[in-house]
């Protein structure tokens, strides 16, 4: 692991490659898993404001879900708030490009300069998951394995693009330009050294 202000980051987002690979995986994410994407707190107000400003973005199915059920739900088994699916399938703010490819309504919003929220920061950061422990004021940065994700697995490798300069653009918005960039002088020194335990 890694100590970066304080937060742990795994070594794997380091030494792992990964690029999305959308013509792949057809964005798999927004409809595979048990639950909705991992909501912070913060987060939870936004959605609740800016609902009227996301529906022409949104579909039929997701707005009806989101209308029953609440644009976000509690998820005893997971242990956080997520976002809303319908009929415990894809996420409620999921839609379609034209080319088939699965796509989040609110990050569609925000690139009309609709909304300034782009999209829940679990899913920016994705295939990093953060956990988190107030009490003891602990966070950690893991990376997550996901099958659906193999083809972004492949082509990281062939690009050479650690996880961690892929999702430098989320990692900043979480953290922090200057978290970024002491992160990636960890990286550079431990990728120097060779892989270690």
């Amino acid at each position: 692991m890694l100590l970066i202000q304080g937060k742990l980051v795994s070594k794997e987002i380091v030494e792992e490659a990964f690029v999305c690979n959308l013509n792949a995986c057809k964005g798999a994410c927004c409809w595979e898993g048990d639950f909705g994407a991992p909501l912070e707190e913060a987060e939870l107000d936004i959605l609740k404001a800016i609902q009227n400003a996301l529906a022409p973005y949104l579909t039929e199915k997701g707005m009806d879900a989101i209308k029953k059920q609440g644009p976000f739900k509690w998820s005893d088994e997971a242990g956080h708030f997520g976002t809303t699916l319908v009929e415990n399938g894809p996420c409620a703010y999921m839609t379609y490009a034209e080319n088939g490819i699965a796509q989040c309504g609110i990050e569609q919003a925000w690139k009309a300069g609709v909304v300034e929220f782009r999209k829940p920061v679990s899913c920016h950061l994705y295939p990093i998951r953060v956990m988190k422990n107030p009490v003891v004021d602990f966070e950690a940065l893991n990376y997550d394995r996901w099958d659906i994700c193999s083809a972004a697995c492949e082509l990281g490798k062939e690009l050479k693009e650690p996880v961690y300069r892929f999702l430098k653009e989320a990692l900043v918005r979480k953290y922090g330009q200057e978290f970024y960039d002491e992160l990636d002088i960890a990286a550079q020194h431990l990728l120097a050294g060779g892989k270690q335990e």
